[in-house]
């Protein structure tokens, strides 16, 4: 007697009867994008296996390690464990914990810098003056985003080739050696020319880390999850990216109210870098008990590529990728950033209060995030991509005027955009991860990501500004504009179709 096991893959359910053989419909709609990737790479998901009458079958990728077993349906396995109402394995609720927890100290190292350099400037950089102190501090800043790219292919390829935990391991002990090497560098009166260098080779780390980290992080935390709750987990690396920066704001604010300002300037600021940096270490000890989703086959197979062969390969889904990111990049930038500003200096809205309900924004993204997830676990992540990119595309120039008006003003239009945002921002590992065959996920999502972020989040607020003194006042959210609608039309053409929530799959394939 001899028994088939149909994975279930792209447009195909896992409907096979005992002695049967008859094969479901999983879901609607043509087969495109993510689906024609998977079946062109020899991703497990389309294949068929046959074992013998030995009752055991043979799990491939992350199913071996994570658990998460999408084919069978039997009841009690883990592809019914993933339905709506069960509970995630401890194992896996720990292995989410540890990704998000790391990434959320991740990205406190990475924004705790711009807060505190206005305290340390003029003790690394003495000459100019306060405004020339202040700039090339914020440069130093700058010059992380450009090792993000490196970081981001760098990283992506240790991802693929040794696996999401060790990238993810790599990633943490980098950022906590880039922050830990901050917080102790002396200053310019005491190491002289070597005090600056030390800071920017430190910023150049935590780049390598930060470009590597959301790869790694998308890819673990999509593999890992139970069958239709994919969404949902994809959402806690936006939720960790929140987390992390609103504690950084956090610390910084409560040091700046308890301590004077020459405390400040004098040891104060290097708090928060050591805080970091010791909590980072930490994580990083949490993220060792991490099971890995990546298979040794595939991780074996991803080694004997070139560098690039995954991108070029995959040509089309980078395409996609960065098209899907360049919306979403500049309008978290400016509204996280830009917007602050903008009405402060249009509205004549304080700084504090600008913060102030930028701060409060945020926090209604924060909660908004997880409910997006599970949206999307209905109703399929490309609706949910559309409705940010569309909404945008639409609101945008009216959503910047608004905020330009007064607090009521600004504080409407940062709760309203973040909330569209939260669309995207809940959907985007997920997005991605289904964009690759399983050995190319780490590459293919890590150098576009860090690059399109660079080219057109990293420079929104700038741009912003420039836009302000040069151009017509509407040009600058019309170009935020046009780019969620070149979003729109990647989620719309190149994004392979949710089908119907009835009868869509709980959880794409993703082997």
């Amino acid at each position: 007697m001899r028994r088939v096991r149909v994975e279930r893959a792209a447009g195909v359910g896992a409907g096979l009867s005992a002695g049967t053989g008859a094969v479901g419909t999983g879901r609607t709609g043509c087969t495109t994008g993510a689906e024609v990737h998977d079946r062109d790479n020899g991703s497990p998901g389309t294949d068929t296996e046959t074992d013998t009458d030995t009752g055991t079958g043979t799990e491939t990728g992350a199913e071996a390690d994570a658990g998460t077993d999408t084919g069978a349906g039997v009841p009690g396995s883990p592809a019914t464990a993933g339905a709506p109402g069960d509970t995630a394995a401890p194992a896996g609720r720990r292995n989410l914990a540890a990704a998000t927890a790391g990434n959320a100290l991740e990205w406190y190292d990475w924004n705790v810098y711009a807060l505190m350099a206005p305290f340390f400037a003029t003790k690394f950089f003495v000459t100019g003056g306060v405004g020339t102190a202040l700039m090339s501090s914020l440069a130093v800043f700058a010059v992380g985003f450009v090792a993000r790219p490196l970081g981001g292919l760098l990283m992506g390829v240790i991802s693929d080739r040794r696996g999401r935990r060790t990238a993810m391991l790599l990633s943490i002990a980098l950022m906590a050696a880039g922050s830990l090497v901050i917080g102790l560098t002396p200053d310019y009166a005491t190491a002289g020319v070597l005090a600056p260098v030390l800071l920017v080779t430190a910023r150049l780390v935590q780049g390598l880390s930060a470009g590597g980290e959301f790869a790694a992080a998308a890819a673990y935390l999509v593999e890992s999850a139970p069958s239709g709750r994919r969404g949902l987990y994809s959402s806690f690396l936006y939720i960790g990216n929140l987390t992390g920066t609103l504690l950084a704001s956090g610390l910084g604010a409560l040091l700046a109210l308890l301590l004077s300002a020459d405390a400040m300037a004098s040891w104060g600021w290097r708090v928060p870098f050591l805080v970091g940096g010791v909590a980072a270490l930490a994580l990083g000890v949490l993220r060792r008990g991490m099971a890995e989703t990546l298979d040794g086959d595939t991780r074996r197979a991803a080694s004997g590529e070139g560098l690039f062969t995954p991108l070029r390969r995959n040509a089309r889904a980078v395409l996609t990728l960065c098209g899907l990111t360049a919306g979403a990049t500049v309008v978290y930038y400016t509204w996280i950033v830009g917007l602050p500003a903008h009405a402060a200096a249009e509205a004549g809205v304080s700084r504090g209060n600008a913060l102030l309900a930028t701060t409060l924004a945020q926090i209604v993204l924060l909660a908004a995030l997880p409910a997006a997830g599970m949206l999307a676990d209905r109703i399929g992540p490309r609706r949910m991509v559309m409705v940010f990119a569309g909404g945008f595309a639409v609101a945008g120039v009216p959503l910047h005027a608004l905020a330009g008006h007064s607090f009521g003003g600004l504080l409407t239009a940062e709760v309203t955009g973040l909330l569209l945002f939260s669309g995207y921002g809940a959907t985007a590992a997920l997005v991605m991860a289904e964009l690759f065959p399983r050995g190319a996920r780490g590459t293919g999502i890590g150098l576009p990501y860090a690059a399109t972020v660079a080219a057109f989040g990293g420079t929104a607020p700038y741009v912003g500004l420039w836009a302000a003194d040069h151009a017509p006042s509407a040009a600058f959210p019309a170009y935020v504009s046009v780019l969620c609608a070149v979003t729109f039309l990647f989620a719309c053409f190149r994004l392979a179709p949710d089908g119907p929530a009835p009868s869509r799959p709980r959880g794409r394939p993703l082997g």
